[in-house]
Parts: C-alpha cells; structure tokens; sequence
C-alpha cells in the first residue's frame, strides 16, 4: 500500500486487501460510535481519529490490524488485551481472528474520557 499517497479513510480502507474491507469499515463504525464527535484524517499514514488531540489510529500489515490507543489505553486495558501481541502504545489484533469489537469500543470510550478531561484542565489552567 502506497500510504504516502493516501489522503482519507475512505481512500485508506479502498486501497487495504479486498477481503479486509469490510472489516475495516465496521472498525470504523465502532469507532465513530464510541467517539461520536472525533474528527478522521490520515496521519502517519494511516487512519487517525482525533478529539482533543490524537484519539486512535489503525493500520493493515501484513498478518495483523494495529490499533494504536496511545500508551494510556493499553496500560487500562492490559489484561483484556493479554492475548494479543501489545507494546507500549500498540496492539495487534491478528487478521486471522476476529477483532473484539467491544474491547475495541471500550478503550476508544476510555481515551475520549481520558482527552476530554485533558482539554478541560488545559482550559482551567488558562482561566
């Protein structure tokens, strides 16, 4: 995939393999339905939610989608993401299995809380 020349998700998705399409369209949903107000762009080269800053990205590789939760998101959810290979800031969801949907809603859930109470202390601090 040519991400350097990607300019939306829609593009990005389209230009993922066909028998992923659909997949990723649904974690697109479940997304945006988690973090109804979160804004899309590609950053990176991949598809990056944004609500008071860098909310969630994912990426197709090879053998896996990479959800990207920044570091807090996996740290809160570490042990319902034990069975998945994870670093710091990353999971990878293998593209032979299922994405857990609901985990995924959760932690997108967790990280708009999380950015929403960061702009509300940043806004106090100005005050």
């Amino acid at each position: 995939m040519e991400e350097n020349k990607i300019d939306s998700v829609d593009e990005y998705i389209m230009n993922s393999p066909p028998e992923l399409h659909e997949r990723l369209e649904k974690l697109r949903k479940v997304i945006k339905e988690a973090a109804p107000d979160a804004g899309e762009k590609i950053s990176w080269g991949m598809p990056t939610f944004v609500l008071h800053g860098n909310l969630v990205h994912f990426a197709v590789h090879k053998n896996h989608i990479g959800f990207y939760p920044a570091p807090s998101g996996i740290e809160a959810f570490k042990d319902e993401l034990a069975e998945y290979k994870s670093s710091k800031g990353a999971v990878q969801f293998p593209i032979a299995k299922p994405l857990p949907f609901e985990l995924i809603s959760n932690i997108v859930k967790f990280r708009a809380a999380e950015n929403k109470k960061s702009a509300e202390e940043k806004l106090e601090k100005k005050k």
